[in-house]
């Protein structure tokens, strides 16, 4: 009796259809992302919605109101040139090169994995061998004879996925290239962020650098006015040496101040992506504006945009898919083949009807025991509750990072209107001693000590404009997302995500 081919090859594969049932069952819970922060305040008592005031520059209350930070966020300074700055170091910083190679390879493992795994492979094959064989292997007599052979076959491989194992790992390939976008976001975020930053020190640094400078022309004055009433016997050498030894105090400050600006020049540029020989703008404080509006939104908001919070949640998914490939791991595994070909002893016969050849072969295989497993399971157990707590640390992280933008916002306002008082006691006050001093009336002990206040109230009210302005910063850093991407709206559910416990 004749058996058709196709028969034969059906009646092979029943047994094999049976594990098709196993495709129903589901190794663990489908992945719920965590919600996000449902708390309405940051801290355990009341942020001041409106800042206190202080006189001169960036002295203006700054008002917080209900709203969301635009990515560019850093454009609320009203700094054309620190905008230009941002631009070309978003443009041509290594740094994001180098994630956003990072994230090219994510993407294309991604792809690579899909194409080998979701769909069939195909392959073609051709062969030609030359051999000599003997009867005498297998018992005959006769002469040895040569021949040739040539095949030529296409091949096609599919493995089912019946665990789900391969759409776990595709899903934990795609959260891993979902990491990275996220992490390029972050580094984006940096950039722009130390940019900024960095352009508002090398501006305190030079009005440091301007008014040391001006204190230091009025201090040799002096020293000029007393060496004159010296040589006409009217004071004391000693008056003039004590006048003269705080100038050179005053001058002694200067290199350190010009050492640390030319520092954050060469910050600056190589953050631009630039050399340091190349220099960037020179900023100083009126360079900026204080915004006098701060958006703020609830922390569901807000978190929402998060590179840092993203990444975390990504890495929590990706933990998720890679328990689900270890589950998948107990469930049979099917691996089907067929070639259709041809073999001849001649190259003109290889196409002929006599010289077909075809097979198919199906592979089925059900672990029966496999002492690793089970710790796998629990290795891919332990590493996505890592991941969950992971991910619950950095939103505490954010939450702490957005109130202490929030509270520096509110208590250094409060810092700059005291200064600012302060600075005008001073000149106040130094005023009037210069003009006694000038008449005689006072002693150069009384200038000295004036002269020192007067230059640490200048200073000092310098680095509280500085610091506002890095307080703004710092805000919109911390509550906007990338700067390159818009945000995705997701959904999110109302239950935190349920780590399902390894068995």
């Amino acid at each position: 009796m004749t058996i058709s081919p196709t028969i034969g090859v059906r009646t092979a594969l029943l047994p094999l259809s049976s594990a098709w049932l196993l495709a129903a069952c589901v190794a663990i819970p489908p992945y719920q992302p965590p919600p996000l922060p449902a708390v309405r305040s940051l801290a355990n008592d009341a942020t001041a919605m409106i800042t206190a005031v202080a006189d001169g520059p960036h002295g203006q209350a700054q008002q917080l109101i209900e709203g969301t930070t635009e990515a560019k966020w850093w454009r609320m300074l009203r700094s054309p040139t620190l905008d230009a700055l941002v631009d070309e170091a978003l443009r041509a910083s290594p740094t994001l090169a180098a994630a956003d190679a990072m994230l090219a390879q994510a993407r294309e493992a991604y792809a690579a994995q899909s194409g080998s795994t979701q769909l069939p492979q195909v392959d073609l094959g051709m062969v030609a061998q030359r051999q000599q064989t003997s009867p005498s292997s297998q018992g005959l007599p006769g002469d040895t004879r040569e021949f040739s052979l040539y095949s030529a076959s296409v091949g096609v491989r599919y493995r089912f996925d019946f665990g789900g194992g391969i759409d776990s790992s595709l899903r934990a390939l795609a959260a891993r290239a979902d990491i990275r976008q996220h992490e390029l976001g972050a580094a984006r975020q940096a950039l722009a962020a130390s940019i900024a930053t960095a352009a508002i020190t090398r501006a305190r640094l030079a009005d440091q650098i301007t008014a040391q400078t001006s204190i230091l022309d009025k201090q040799l004055e002096l020293v000029r006015l007393a060496e004159v009433r010296t040589r006409l016997g009217q004071a004391t050498p000693d008056e003039a040496s004590a006048l003269k030894a705080q100038a050179e105090l005053t001058r002694a400050g200067l290199p350190l101040l010009r050492k640390q600006l030319q520092q954050t020049e060469h910050l600056l540029a190589v953050l631009a992506g630039r050399t340091p020989a190349q220099g960037v703008p020179g900023f100083t404080l009126a360079d900026f504006g204080l915004p006098g509006r701060l958006p703020l939104s609830v922390p569901s908001e807000w978190a929402r945009q998060r590179p840092d919070i993203q990444a975390a949640e990504a890495g929590l998914r990706a933990a998720h898919a890679e328990l689900g490939v270890a589950y998948a791991r107990q469930y049979p595994q099917l691996n089907l083949s067929a070639n259709l070909g041809s073999q001849a002893l001649t190259t003109s016969a290889l196409f002929g009807g006599t010289a077909a050849v075809w097979g198919v072969v199906g592979q089925l295989s059900q672990p029966l025991f496999n002492a690793g497993l089970p710790a796998e399971r629990r290795a891919a157990q332990a590493a996505l509750e890592t991941a969950a707590a992971n991910y619950q640390r950095v939103v505490l992280d954010a939450l702490r990072n957005v109130a202490d933008a929030l509270r520096a916002v509110e208590h250094d306002a409060e810092s700059l209107a005291a200064l600012s008082r302060s600075l005008r006691a001073a000149e106040e006050q130094h005023q009037v001693l210069q003009s006694q001093y000038r008449a005689g009336a006072a002693s150069p002990v009384q200038l000295l000590v004036a002269d020192q206040m007067l230059l640490q109230a200048r200073s000092g009210l310098i680095a509280a404009q500085a610091q506002r302005l890095a307080d703004t910063v710092a805000l919109g850093a911390a509550l906007a997302g990338d700067p390159m991407r818009q945000v995705r709206e997701d959904p999110q559910p109302a239950a935190f995500h349920q780590i399902p416990q390894a068995k």
